[in-house]
């Protein structure tokens, strides 16, 4: 085999409750931004989502710092993002970005001067990654946090991460699957959720005053709650703006809430959240906005697991 394959769909850890510890596993930072899997084929380089949307041209200095990589062929997969001043990955940065704050967190090598490295172990696979990817302002690896399982949730607690990537050292890329050789383990509490609907704006609120959102579960569409702040007044306006076409004349919940004064909205859209907690009845508690998500579709979101 000479060039890269093409259309990877990214492989998915497992959400799993509470901290462990087993041998040979590792634990890395869990990150929070978009999953890109970078394509290398000489000076060429495509950065693709894991729903197939290309971003190269979203992210010129991150292909440009992958082109400059020695390998004539590469594979890599991360996560773009941008660090707070602590060095956290916040989801929120990435949708009011400056240019040149992005950067490509890499953890993993899919395929290496013509060798297709997805059946070989992740111990294998990191080997290869660390020897083909020169670090610099734009690209990193992926760091990992303490040997045992315990002690790398706690600093990952201490240092303020969203969480930690759980890894078995011994398995292989699994594409697309959504597998238990990767799971991981959360410390503050963000989701997924689609957008259904919007209530009119009060007070001195502009464009509209809270999103009604709500995740897939078992073929229905539940209601999870009102998010009304974290926004600024240009996502406000952007927001509308994509609202406008996607209008519709009833609810797409199954538990539709009464609400009044409530546009509702071909489910499509997808926003990241933060929150306190999820209720016993299915409700966020103290939602924050943190911005919309654009490389998975609607459809794969899932009501959340509770841990």
């Amino acid at each position: 085999m000479s060039g890269p394959p093409i259309s990877i769909r990214p492989m998915l850890a497992t959400l799993v409750g509470e901290p462990f510890h087993r041998e040979g596993w590792v634990y890395e930072e869990k990150y929070d931004g978009f999953r890109i899997v970078a394509y290398k084929d000489g000076r060429r380089v495509t950065l693709m989502t894991r729903n197939l949307k290309d971003r190269t041209g979203d992210f010129p200095d991150l292909a440009a710092a992958v082109a400059k990589l020695a390998a004539p062929t590469l594979v890599l997969d991360g996560e773009v993002v941008i660090f707070d001043p602590e060095g956290i990955s916040r989801f929120q940065l990435m949708q009011r970005r400056a240019e040149g704050a992005a950067v490509y967190v890499v953890f993993d090598c899919l395929f290496a001067r013509g060798r297709d490295l997805r059946a070989r172990p992740l111990r294998e696979r990191r080997q290869a990654l660390e020897a083909e990817v020169r670090e610099s302002e734009t690209l990193r690896l992926a760091r990992r946090l303490s040997d045992d399982g315990l002690a790398a949730f706690r600093e990952a607690k201490k240092r303020g991460l969203e969480g930690l990537i759980a890894k078995d050292g011994a398995s292989h890329y699994e594409d697309g699957a959504r597998s238990m050789a990767w799971r991981k383990v959360k410390v503050r509490n963000e989701e997924e959720f689609v957008i259904g609907g919007f209530t009119r704006p009060e007070g001195s609120r502009s464009h509209f005053g809270a999103i009604l959102v709500g995740a897939w579960q078992r073929g229905t569409l539940r209601y999870a709650g009102k998010v009304g702040t974290g926004y600024t007044a240009k996502m406000l306006a952007d927001l509308m703006a994509r609202f406008h076409p996607l209008v519709r004349p009833t609810s797409p919940f199954a538990d539709a809430p009464r609400e009044r004064r409530v546009t509702w909205l071909e489910p499509s859209l997808i926003a990241q959240v933060g929150f306190t907690e999820l209720t016993d009845d299915g409700r966020l508690r103290h939602p924050t906005f943190l911005g919309l998500r654009d490389d998975k579709a609607a459809s794969e979101v899932r009501w959340p697991r509770r841990g």
